[in-house]
């Protein structure tokens, strides 16, 4: 090529460029952004039964929804959502299950089992926590814990950002010593928190919409434990609405349905602010329901029917609990069969945020993201077969009885440590766990009672002794384990 021709096509070159240059300078820029990391927003409330709700949490039992109660904004939440009709919390009181939903682990393997025992032994600096989880995917996360914590630890030592410290009953309005006040109605304007607590939360979230920060908020309201309270216009209209067959208490009726309206108030703020898309709202409660008001050891058929018994024991009325999860790509209305409990939470969300698993070789959780993604079909992939729970003490409200539980698809083996006695059932044919399938099945009862043994030794679980409560003692100092 000669140096004429060599000119006429660098001249031919620049004249394309120059055109191509001004055709995308005049064109709007398409601009390709990184998609937005989520927010989640746990909201969890204290002793709410499966059928504590208005929702119908399974499609094909009309007694999975309340007869009494009226929650509107949870339907909606569930309308736009996906209903999981076999959760369960991880024990049947409280603090264990908030332990497990932080770390989790099972309330066994944590060694967490009872309310007001000494956990010197866990390790609450691990870096396996939500909050710490999610700054490791985006350090620009921020996390809040607004309502009842009932952990032994201030919440920033778990990652939280923003908390109201190390709070529990009593911060809610709690008299334990008065078992009369606890049960009749007390008319507040602020009844539990709820309303004080969802400010907060509100503030919270604004803030983050405001800075456009990634968020992890759980909200852990006080409601619906005793002390019942509620406001007296709620009161006044359960007085004139007819009771139902099972739940009759209208105070406690009252207050269900002001937590409702705290729900509420934090959805449509969400909604509001734009993040709706960007947000996955989980709602459930950290264990069943008390059985009846007051509570006694000895009735017929409590406020938990079908399901058996309620709060302290691990029959199904004290750990199925009512579990919604909406969000991006969940599609509405689904009802999920699969059995999941608190321990999949932290799993979760990190998968759904964008962390690799497995996380860890300790982790008794698995992950939901694609029983989420697939119209609640699937099975969750956990280290250990089956759900475990751990109670290994005796309760005078309660059963009375030290006793474990694992659920391995639709089979339940409950296992009592006074008498080694073994209880199985069928709870998808038989919800009330009233046939005991023992005689007839020994083989699965064999089949589940190993599974369970191994995991409690393989975890060293506390184990029961008569007359062993597991307070007032450092865990060491009891020295009994699996």
């Amino acid at each position: 090529m000669n140096l004429q021709n060599a000119k006429n096509n660098y001249k031919l070159f620049a004249i394309i460029c120059g055109v191509v240059f001004l055709y995308f300078s005049c064109k709007p820029a398409k601009i390709v952004t990184k998609n937005k990391a989520p927010n989640f927003i746990l909201i969890l409330t204290d002793d709410q039964g499966w059928n504590g709700t208005s929702v119908q949490m399974m499609d094909d039992d009309t007694r999975s929804k309340s007869d009494y109660h009226q929650t509107p904004n949870v339907e909606a939440l569930a309308n736009r959502g996906m209903r999981f009709s076999s959760a369960y919390a991880s024990a049947p009181v409280c603090s264990p299950s908030r332990y497990s939903i932080q770390f989790g682990q099972t309330p066994a393997r944590l060694k967490m089992i009872r309310v007001g025992m000494n956990t010197n032994h866990i390790h609450h600096e691990t870096s396996f926590t939500i909050p710490k989880l999610l700054k490791k995917i985006n350090s620009n996360y921020k996390s809040a814990h607004f309502g009842k914590w009932g952990i032994d630890v201030d919440p920033s030592v778990l990652g939280y950002d923003e908390s109201d410290g190390i709070t529990g009953n009593k911060d809610g309005g709690f008299d334990f010593r008065s078992n009369k006040k606890q049960w009749k109605n007390n008319i507040s304007e602020d009844p539990k928190k709820i309303f004080s607590t969802t400010k907060k939360a509100i503030d919270f979230i604004e803030r983050k919409a405001k800075t456009k920060e990634p968020f992890f908020l759980q909200v852990s309201h006080y409601a619906v434990h005793s002390d019942i309270m509620l406001r007296k216009e709620t009161l006044k209209k359960y007085k004139n609405k007819p009771k139902g067959k099972y739940q009759k208490h209208e105070g406690f009726a009252a207050m269900t349905e002001d937590l409702d309206t705290g729900v509420g108030m934090l959805l449509d703020r969400v909604k509001a602010l734009g993040l709706e898309e960007d947000t996955y709202i989980i709602y459930t409660s950290d264990n069943g329901a008390v059985p009846v008001m007051p509570p006694k050891r000895f009735y017929k058929e409590g406020s938990n029917f079908p399901l058996s018994r309620g709060k302290w024991d691990a029959m199904e009325g004290g750990i199925r609990v009512p579990f919604i999860i909406a969000g991006p790509k969940i599609k509405a209305g689904i009802e999920a069969k699969t059995p999941i409990t608190f321990s999949d939470l932290l799993p979760t969300i990190s998968d759904i945020a964008g962390y690799k698993l497995p996380l860890q070789d300790d982790l008794d959780g698995g992950s939901l993201k694609n029983i989420l993604t697939k119209n609640g079909k699937g099975n969750v992939t956990r280290i250990s077969e089956g759900l475990i729970f751990h109670v290994p003490y005796e309760n005078g409200i309660a059963i009375k009885r030290a006793h474990s539980a694992i659920i391995v698809d639709n089979f339940k083996l409950i296992k009592f440590y006074n008498n080694n006695e073994l209880m199985l059932f069928d709870i998808k044919k038989d919800i009330k766990e009233k046939n005991n399938l023992v005689a007839s099945l020994p083989e699965k009862v064999s089949q589940l009672e190993v599974l369970l043994d191994n995991y409690l030794s393989k975890v060293k679980a506390p184990k029961w002794q008569s007359g062993i409560s597991w307070k007032n003692k450092t865990l060491e100092k009891f020295n009994s384990y699996h």
